[in-house]
């Protein structure tokens, strides 16, 4: 390779462009240990089933495939599940259900509320099948997906959907807000 000659010119503009330049005396680092970022904890593993209330209690009455659900919690007013029957809380997030067996909807269900709730929601639509397929025509996933609800400590009032949105074959359900929500009400 050859040597490029540079004119004065071109030398000065370099000079010009770089500034002032000092010489380097030492050309090692030491690194500084008091600066590492503070560790945090592991976020633990979130157990859905804890949500819900395994006291004695909850005896529910069997219900049949064509039978409405509803249910509101202790402290609520009757007006709330008339607006909930309506659609007046308006739908945030749906799952459909029918289908799956006892064991895996109600992992998909507990999962669902938990999403849910941690997103904001406050009403869902959950559609569970009328159960025409079931054994003497008692429906599984309708008959536990009303005990699980009422079990479910986030849940403060139910009702069989309107015929548009699957009738008694799906729920509106409306869920309590968190702390992290309620401020912005």
């Amino acid at each position: 390779m050859t040597k490029k000659n540079l004119t004065s010119e071109d030398s000065d503009l370099f000079r010009l462009t770089i500034g002032k330049v000092h010489t380097v005396k030492s050309d090692k680092v030491l690194l500084t240990v008091g600066n590492k970022p503070k560790p945090y904890p592991k976020s633990q593993a979130i157990n859905v089933a804890e949500h819900l209330n395994q006291l004695p209690g909850f005896d529910v009455d069997q219900v049949g495939i064509e039978d409405s659900l509803s249910y509101l919690a202790a402290g609520l007013q009757h007006n709330v599940l008339k607006k909930l029957r309506k659609g007046h809380f308006g739908l945030d997030a749906e799952i459909d259900l029918h289908g799956l067996n006892s064991n895996e909807a109600k992992k998909q269900l507990l999962n669902f509320l938990h999403d849910s709730v941690e997103d904001g929601s406050r009403c869902v639509h959950i559609v569970h099948g009328k159960g025409y397929r079931s054994a003497d025509n008692h429906p599984v996933l309708k008959n536990d997906l009303n005990l699980w609800l009422r079990q479910h400590k986030d849940v403060q009032a139910f009702c069989s959907a309107p015929p548009k949105h699957g009738g008694t074959g799906a729920v509106f359900v409306l869920l309590q807000l968190t702390k992290k929500f309620d401020e912005h009400l």
